[in-house]
């Protein structure tokens, strides 16, 4: 613990922001798991809101500067990726079911 009034002030204030934080982050993490579980499980549809929720708790902590904009933004862009590729095998699956049902007729 700290000696001088002023240092020990600090560490309190620190651990106060510290609490305060822990909630909004670990809340962008959860939505940021929640949404790739369902992106790498299929359900594209829930996915997308899950996504929506992820990039919106994303933003909050950035706007809170509990993290980095360039952190946020990195993360929406790496989650967005992802559901753009899951969209994009899905639908070039369902073109390649459609011309295989067209090919047997």
């Amino acid at each position: 613990m700290p000696r001088i009034k002023s240092a020990q002030k600090q560490v309190r204030v620190s651990e106060k922001r510290r609490l305060r934080n822990k909630s909004v982050q670990s809340l962008a993490k959860t939505n940021i798991t929640k949404a790739e579980k369902l992106i790498f499980s299929g359900e594209l549809e829930a996915a997308r809101e899950a996504v929506v929720a992820a990039i919106s708790s994303l933003d909050k902590a950035a706007e809170k500067g509990i993290i980095y904009p360039n952190n946020a933004a990195r993360r929406k862009s790496r989650l967005m990726k992802k559901l753009n590729e899951a969209q994009a095998l899905a639908s070039a699956e369902a073109e390649s079911a459609e011309s295989e049902e067209t090919a047997k007729e």
